[in-house]
């Protein structure tokens, strides 16, 4: 099971995301031909194959505009499913669900995307130590749903932001002048709870970094030769995080050199949406 995101969290989001919709006048095609008083039932189905995630998000977006409505979840956020699979059923006043519709699916669709191209990933390095893990490239606005939609398929979560690990990047190495002195300067600021990790585009930035004991080395766009190196060298003493050129293609064999971490841009800056609709009955 996957632990949901609290409703607090995610209402803001859709409430801005309906009220984009929405505009000054509401929704005027349901206003024009359907009564305030009608109900409809229907069903969110999965058109293709993938991984559900955001169901809350259609949840919270109907019940926005209609606080009495029923909604039905047929699986869980997490489960994988087939085309035509129904995720859920929903009772409601008619001109709410038909307004809330499109919010609920965008973020649905979206969100099960992510975690449908994340079990992907997961599958692929299946057997090897290696773990998927996020990126901070994320929609505005939308980092923590986004990074829930990678839970759901099975990855795991790099920093939220800035704010709760370091992370010390070519620029700040470039900046403090050298790797060693930039990983000097953030142990010595950081908390005992705050983790540090430099990313390193060389062998012997490396070397100069395992002299310094990071908590995490991140290998930036290093070649396989060069991964199993880094691997043997650092003989299991720092967890090591490969980055840069990692798809479908390459990660298994990225994942096979013997890294703890592979981050992946890709799962929330790439993605296409699961194709998911509503039908009525």
């Amino acid at each position: 099971m996957i632990e949901p995101l609290p409703d607090l969290l995610i209402a803001p989001i859709v409430r801005a995301a309906l009220a984009e919709d929405l505009g000054r006048a509401g929704d005027i095609t349901a206003q024009a031909c359907i009564p305030a008083d009608a109900r409809l039932a229907a069903v969110f189905a999965a058109r293709k194959p993938g991984v559900i995630a955001g169901l809350a998000c259609a949840r919270l977006a109907l019940a926005e505009l209609d606080p009495d409505a029923r909604f039905e979840a047929l699986v869980a956020d997490g489960e994988a499913v087939a085309a035509g699979a129904a995720l859920a059923r929903v009772d409601a006043n008619a001109r709410a669900l038909l307004s809330a519709e499109r919010t609920g699916l965008n973020l649905m669709g979206r969100l099960s995307g992510i975690a449908t191209l994340t079990r992907a990933y997961v599958d692929a390095v299946a057997g090897t130590k290696a773990r998927i893990v996020d990126t901070r490239k994320t929609t505005p606005g939308l980092r923590a749903l986004e990074k829930y939609a990678v839970r759901c398929g099975g990855g795991v979560n790099h920093r939220f932001g800035l704010d709760d690990a370091i992370l010390i990047k070519d620029n700040h190495v470039a900046a403090c002048g050298s790797v060693g002195e930039a990983v000097r300067r953030a142990k010595a600021f950081a908390g005992h709870l705050t983790k540090v990790e430099v990313e390193v585009d060389s062998l012997a930035q490396l070397d100069e970094a395992l002299a310094e004991a990071p908590d995490v080395i991140m290998l930036d766009n290093f070649g396989l030769g060069d991964l199993a190196e880094a691997v043997r060298r650092t003989a299991g003493r720092i967890p090591l995080e490969a980055s840069g050129g990692v798809n479908l293609d390459t990660v298994r064999a990225i994942a096979e050199t013997g890294v703890d971490v592979i981050s992946v841009g890709a799962l929330t800056h790439s993605v296409g949406v699961l194709d998911i609709g509503l039908d009525a009955i």
